[in-house]
């Protein structure tokens, strides 16, 4: 194979794990941004570059979670779009406004905070699960949800773990439903971020077109057989790949 052809590869490959990882439990970014900076892409753009190939993988992850749909009880529709909509403007904001040096240096420590969150995961949630209930006043809520949505127009890795969080917190117990909301978010989160990704001028479109369908193939796959998928089995893998990608970033 050529050097671009093996280029390619790789990137296809990150794309579909990264879309199933997405799916599933979250951690998509521990392989598409790593391979996006490693075919050259500079890392503020592998970065806008990355969240936006995942996106059809969102929706696909979503649809594949249709039966569970539903907004969240504590926050409603309105809501959860408007917290998004700030949040996620924000955080894309902030992002083209990084240059690429300084957000490279992040990227080890950026990574290093996703991967705590996978690793300690089941006792935050189980955590939040005792202590959550059914009716946690409107504005806690949206403002949890905007703080996330900021963290996710920044930095797309670990949005799953920390959505997933919330939304235990906030009174949803049902995880396929959480799985389902955290990829309407996630895409929602997309949307409006992409706005401000392609007027700065940082999404490579040619590689996201490229990546798109192996992240639709990756992102329906993963959310069909997440329910069959040991659950800790995925964790501990996304956390290895995770410590992994950080030490690589860290030389």
């Amino acid at each position: 194979m050529t050097p671009d052809v093996f280029r390619d590869a790789v990137l296809l490959g990150a794309a579909f794990f990264g879309a199933a990882l997405n799916a599933v439990a979250g951690g998509g970014s521990f392989l598409t941004l790593p391979a996006l900076l490693w075919a050259g892409v500079p890392a503020v753009a592998a970065n806008a570059t990355g969240t936006t190939a995942l996106f059809p993988g969102y929706v696909a992850s979503a649809w594949g979670f249709r039966e569970d749909m539903g907004a969240p009880r504590s926050l409603g529709a309105i809501g959860l779009l408007s917290s998004c909509l700030l949040g996620g403007l924000l955080g894309a904001g902030l992002l083209v406004s990084t240059s690429d040096k300084a957000f490279r240096a992040l990227v080890p420590a950026l990574l290093l905070f996703a991967t705590a969150l996978f690793a300690f995961s089941q006792p935050v949630l189980r955590l939040i699960g005792r202590a959550a209930h059914d009716h946690t006043p409107r504005w806690v809520a949206w403002v949890g949800m905007f703080a996330v949505s900021l963290y996710g127009g920044y930095f797309n890795g670990g949005l799953g773990v920390l959505l997933l969080a919330l939304f235990g917190l906030i009174g949803e117990t049902d995880l396929n439903r959480m799985n389902g909301l955290k990829n309407v978010v996630s895409a929602l989160l997309t949307v409006f971020a992409l706005g401000i990704y392609a007027a700065a001028g940082t999404v490579h479109w040619k590689v996201a077109g490229l990546m798109v369908p192996a992240v639709l193939l990756g992102g329906y796959f993963g959310a069909r057989v997440a329910r069959k998928v040991p659950r800790n089995a995925m964790r501990w893998g996304i956390v290895v790949i995770g410590l992994v990608m950080a030490l690589l970033f860290m030389r």
